[in-house]
């Protein structure tokens, strides 16, 4: 049995204003993960005091870090890691389209890792797209694609998860469940992920191919992640079917 987590950890800044990468990875490590996708990351920014945050947090944890900035400025970057203490390497890291347009949105990325579980290779896709539904189907359009999970390369098993500021009401939502199985639906009852003091919303979603079998899924409401972050992390556990 495995556990994988994703965790938009809102550049470490808690409902209390407080700045703490440790504070994060002790949530993180109360889960007892073999990978995390991170969201909303900061890097060597200013507003957050220079702190190299996926790094820190990765050494809290043990693990081995992977990080794509979907915004850099000179020295400052911010976006989305993968951690994991399993042998893994990076296969594609790329911003997502946006809204060129719209000035002032965030720009989003994504990254993709393949992760060697069991003696198999899982395929990672950790992505946190967009807020306006124009911008949410050309993103959820490429991670569907040929670039991202539609590569020959992104064969079962494969994970995409992130947060996706998609209710599953949305087009967006319903695009990701054509093609992949909503971890949370397969386990029993969703539940929401947003905000952290009081989740009304699932915004927060891991989605698995054939040949996973999901086996728990699990919101974590705990009083310290209630207030690390304005999101909770959703965790799953699961396992691989055998290689053919």
């Amino acid at each position: 049995m495995h556990r994988i987590l994703t965790y938009n950890v809102h550049r470490c800044r808690g409902g209390d204003g407080r700045l703490s990468p440790a504070r994060i990875a002790k949530v993180i490590a109360s889960c007892e993960p073999d990978i995390v996708a991170l969201q909303e990351v900061d890097v060597g920014r200013r507003r957050t005091g220079g702190v190299d945050q996926a790094g820190e947090i990765a050494r809290e944890l043990g693990m081995q870090m992977h990080f794509h900035p979907a915004f850099h400025v000179l020295e400052e970057r911010y976006g989305d890691a993968i951690l994991t203490a399993h042998p893994s390497r990076i296969v594609k890291t790329a911003n997502l389209p946006g809204l060129q347009h719209y000035p002032g949105l965030e720009p989003r990325g994504a990254l993709w890792a393949t992760v060697d579980v069991d003696g198999q290779p899982l395929q990672v896709v950790n992505a946190h797209i967009g807020l306006l539904a124009y911008e949410r189907k050309l993103q959820v359009q490429a991670l569907l694609g040929p670039d991202w999970t539609g590569h020959p390369d992104c064969t079962a098993p494969a994970i995409l998860l992130g947060d996706f500021n998609a209710v599953p009401r949305s087009r967006a939502y319903r695009r990701m469940a054509e093609r992949f199985v909503d971890a949370q639906r397969a386990a029993g009852v969703p539940r929401p992920t947003f905000p952290a003091r009081l989740p009304v919303i699932r915004l927060d979603h891991i989605f698995v191919s054939p040949g996973i079998r999901v086996l728990r899924t699990e919101v974590i409401r705990t009083p310290l992640a209630r207030i690390a972050s304005d999101h909770l992390p959703l965790m799953m556990e699961f396992t691989l079917d055998d290689a053919p």
